[in-house]
């Protein structure tokens, strides 16, 4: 999903409060730890989506054809038609995360290039992204830039899909940072393939991903380490911070904190940008660590309940 290529726990946070809270009375604690863990929900607006990178042809091809992430991951070959574009991803699903990754070439633009990525950070409530608008505004960005994208299911006939909102309208270098708000419209489509809502204004994420991660190892994706340029860092961090994020500053980069993932943002060269590193946690430990070689990079599955992928650094 990229501004020019024209895109692509509330629910979770919330039952995890409700249980801080039942813990807290049960101890005769009292409510101040309730009403700590109500205020943050109530602060995170914005979730980790899901992040995309272009890995250079030999790993892309040898994500594609892995028999392993078939049986690690709910794992997806698949051609998106969507506002007048079309695009082909190598997806891992979790059950409220994911991870798309592209080949050299397979975008337009700049964005065919090596080490060209995005960041999509979303609400769990319809109506959430006006407020993270509104905390942008207080950031001093008053006039985000904002797109709607549509999906074509093959009739020709496009769909609302979601709103986007972006720090931004000028072309970002090489990493695309943008907010996303789901319509309603399209979880009542049956083409969608959605799930029914659990609580008025439901447009989660674990309502759009299908429940099939649980019949593999990967839950979801816990953390994920990319290189961006000082430009692109620079019109990322005020999002991030609009949608609730913990944002610290580590040596040239960030580490944004919240809603059961970690965004470790490096500040680099253009030449040394993309993807460096996922975490995944797993719906049941793993007993023994396995490793993994899948083109130029390696997956490492356990001991315990984690994975972690690491992309080689470019030669």
């Amino acid at each position: 999903m990229l501004i020019r290529r024209t895109l692509r726990m509330i629910t979770v946070l919330t039952a995890t409060c409700a249980v801080a809270l039942t813990g807290a009375v049960a101890s005769g604690v009292g409510t101040a730890q309730a009403d700590q863990a109500q205020a943050s929900s109530q602060k995170q607006l914005l979730f980790y989506n899901h992040a995309y990178s272009v890995v250079d042809r030999e790993t892309a091809d040898a994500i594609e054809n892995s028999a392993y992430l078939r049986e690690f991951a709910n794992f997806e070959v698949r051609t998106t038609t969507g506002g007048g574009m079309t695009w082909k991803g190598r997806y891992l699903k979790g059950r409220e995360t994911y991870i798309e990754l592209f080949s050299e070439g397979d975008l337009p633009g700049q964005d065919a290039l090596y080490g060209s990525a995005g960041l999509g950070v979303s609400t769990e409530r319809s109506g959430d992204l006006a407020k993270v608008t509104a905390n942008l505004a207080d950031l001093g960005i008053s006039d985000p830039a904002k797109y709607r994208q549509t999906r074509d299911f093959g009739d020709g006939v496009p769909v609302p899909w979601f709103d986007t909102i972006r720090t931004t309208s000028e072309q970002y270098e090489h990493f695309d940072p943008w907010a996303m708000e789901y319509f309603p419209e399209y979880f009542a489509d049956p083409r969608s393939q959605t799930e029914p809502e659990s609580y008025p204004g439901d447009v989660s994420r674990e309502r759009y991903l299908p429940d099939a991660y649980a019949d593999h190892q990967m839950r979801d994706v816990t953390s994920i380490r990319m290189g961006v340029t000082a430009r692109d860092l620079a019109n990322t961090i005020p999002l991030l911070q609009a949608g609730g994020f913990e944002v610290t500053k580590v040596g040239g980069g960030v580490i944004a904190m919240g809603g059961g993932t970690t965004i470790t943002l490096d500040s680099v060269e253009r030449a040394k940008a993309g993807l460096k590193q996922v975490t995944f946690s797993l719906n049941q430990a793993a007993a023994a660590k396995h490793e993994e070689r899948i083109g130029r990079s390696t997956l490492t599955v356990g001991p315990g309940a984690q994975a972690v992928w690491n992309f080689d650094a470019p030669q």
